[in-house]
């Protein structure tokens, strides 16, 4: 969704193919990104002087045998990768990597939703098979350290709907159903279902999920940009534009104001 991604930290490395390349070529098999492969072509961007640093801290996890050594050098990498280079996809697997490590609630779930949150708007199936497949790692580690964490569950069944790692969407369906039957009040899970419902073209499905999320929380950005698009995907112009004003009340962006503006016009 366009005005969604200019609002989300997205993917900044391009796949080594176009997504239409890799369905030409594989159209009965997924084709996987490898993480060092991705890791690889981060690389390619970097100055010699910023080669030199990482190279010099990933040989010292390879040296390192202790825990908590390991650790900070992850951190550092993950740092390295979002402050100075501002790439996510490296940044977010050294912040995965350095949860593993610590294998706490809090990290593991600040990293899982890192990649979350990028998949729920990645249009290349290559990438949403990658992000998908870390983020469920993620939160299934998060999971065995808390069970009773609704949000991790909501964004486990997250992955199987916009992953491409299943067959069977339906089975991050059931996951987050289960968490409404239990709290219907849960806003992530209705988050989640209205972007499952948008993507399987249940438009008023999604709308419902939106709009609980609006009414308890008006000044969800998120959902209210979703609700907008989601009547314009339906052909509702009056309530798309509606929301779309209402949006543009919300964002101090210009840009961002320019194109809802153009939307609106487009729509009168």
């Amino acid at each position: 969704m366009l005005f969604i991604l200019l609002f989300f930290f997205g993917n900044t490395i391009p796949p080594a193919k176009p997504a239409a390349a890799v369905a030409a070529n594989t159209p009965h098999e997924q084709k996987k990104i490898e993480s060092e492969k991705l890791l690889t072509h981060a690389k390619e961007r970097l100055t010699p002087q910023q080669l030199e640093r990482v190279t010099s801290l990933e040989n010292s996890v390879k040296r390192g045998d202790v825990k908590n050594q390991q650790l900070r050098v992850y951190k550092t990498l993950a740092s390295f990768w979002e402050d100075s280079v501002r790439l996510f996809e490296p940044y977010a697997y050294y912040t995965a990597e350095a949860a593993k490590l610590e294998n706490s609630e809090k990290s593991l779930t600040f990293a899982a939703h890192l990649f979350l949150t990028n998949l729920k708007t990645e249009a290349d199936p290559p990438m949403q098979n990658w992000l998908a497949t870390n983020a469920k790692d993620l939160f299934q580690r998060a999971l065995e350290v808390n069970p009773a964490n609704d949000s991790s569950k909501v964004g486990l069944g997250a992955c199987y709907i916009f992953g491409s790692i299943s067959d069977n969407p339906m089975e991050g369906i059931s996951l987050i159903r289960e968490v409404i039957q239990r709290d219907p009040n849960n806003l992530f899970a209705h988050l989640i279902l209205g972007l499952g419902g948008v993507r399987s073209g249940q438009f008023d499905k999604a709308i419902e999920h939106f709009e609980t999320i609006v009414k308890k929380q008006p000044e969800n950005l998120e959902a209210v940009l979703n609700l907008a698009e989601t009547f314009d995907q339906k052909g509702d112009k009056e309530n798309a534009i509606k929301w779309y004003k209402i949006v543009k009340g919300k964002i101090p962006n210009p840009e961002v104001q320019k194109e809802l503006e153009t939307r609106i016009k487009a729509l009168q």
